[in-house]
């Protein structure tokens, strides 16, 4: 199949890539490659790529996929929190405006990175995909209007995915510092300290990195039927837990670190248990791997092998929002995240 997948160079994007390549499809990727030095171990697979920021999209762009896979945007609360009316614009507005050039285009099959982060603040029951949307930031917000917005595109021509995926956590060429349970163990290495800065008590769905790619996979895979217009909670129920309870799975596997409660640590009005049983019922081809404990383990195996050090995962490199700053600070974007064109040519030079 010939795919196109949006941020193919992001945390989720470095590892859907290969798979997709070795499974046969034939993949385009496109993606602003913001983040282009922040890659932390191994490289990116080679493919086709057209470097443009998702806001700049047109159906020339478009044309000839078989199916677009949706990943790019801003990837987290604290990005979606800078400047939210550049979250509406990226990841709101650009979005519902790449379905529609897809649809117009004839691409079949649009898969939609959404998120568990729209059932938000849901305290503690099982939520499945029928559960009521309740999302508590930009970023959540964001995905939520998206579904709202492409769901009704669904007709025979053009067929929606949305893919709510658990919190993410894993190794990636491109990881992320700022989920949960990367987090976690990368303090406790570096530290010693498994640091909390809530008080443990919320509840999060959590899946590996792996596992949603293989979730993309599945579902580019599926017959047409099978998933046109549907939402997946991407995970596995029994991977739901309470921040304090991977603490201690931390705690557990790195060695000599110990539990700490930052001064000011709080409740998290981000609460939520969801209920994966309708993808492992439905989508037959996605097969989870991973659990927190094996996925703390693989990270700390990568940590000793890189000598992460606390400046390195706490720095401006791999922590995203510091990044971007970092980057503005630079004149390499502009306050609307987009690249300066003469500060973008002199380094590539």
């Amino acid at each position: 199949m010939k795919v196109l997948v949006t941020g193919h160079r992001g945390y989720i994007g470095a590892i859907l890539t290969p798979m997709l390549l070795e499974r046969g499809h034939d993949v385009t990727g496109l993606d602003s490659d913001v983040f282009r030095s922040c890659t932390f171990t191994g490289t990116l697979a080679e493919t086709p790529t057209i470097e443009k920021d998702i806001r700049d999209v047109t159906i020339d762009d478009v044309v000839g996929f078989d199916a677009i896979i949706h990943l790019a945007g801003l990837s987290n609360d604290p990005l979606g929190d800078y400047q939210p009316n550049l979250t509406v614009e990226i990841n709101d507005k650009a979005s519902v405006n790449l379905a529609a050039l897809a649809k117009r285009a004839g691409v079949k099959r649009f898969l939609y990175a959404s998120s568990c982060s729209n059932y938000g603040a849901a305290g503690q029951d099982f939520l499945d995909e029928n559960a009521a949307f309740n999302p508590v930031t930009p970023y959540g917000v964001s995905k939520v209007n998206v579904e709202r917005a492409v769901s009704p595109m669904a007709d025979e021509k053009f067929s929606p995915t949305f893919l709510r995926a658990s919190t993410a956590y894993g190794m990636s060429p491109r990881i992320r510092f700022d989920l949960v349970v990367n987090n976690l163990t990368a303090w406790a290495y570096t530290t010693g300290q498994v640091y909390l800065k809530s008080d443990g008590s919320p509840w999060r769905p959590i899946v590996h990195v792996e596992d949603i790619a293989r979730a993309y996979t599945a579902a580019l895979e599926a017959d047409r039927d099978i998933v046109h217009n549907e939402a997946f909670n991407v995970g596995l129920t029994t991977e739901n837990y309470q921040i304090r309870e991977l603490a201690e799975i931390v705690k557990a596997i790195v060695p000599n670190s110990h539990v700490e409660y930052a001064p000011d640590a709080s409740p998290d009005v981000r609460c939520y248990r969801v209920d994966c049983n309708y993808i492992a019922r439905k989508l037959h081809g996605f097969k989870p791997q991973w659990t927190a404990r094996r996925g703390v383990e693989q990270l700390y195996e990568a940590f000793c092998d890189s000598n992460l050090s606390l400046d390195e995962f706490e720095g401006e490199r791999f922590k995203r929002i510091s990044h971007v700053k970092k980057l503005i600070r630079d004149g390499e974007l502009d306050e609307d995240l987009r690249r300066v064109p003469e500060r973008a040519e002199a380094i590539a030079v």
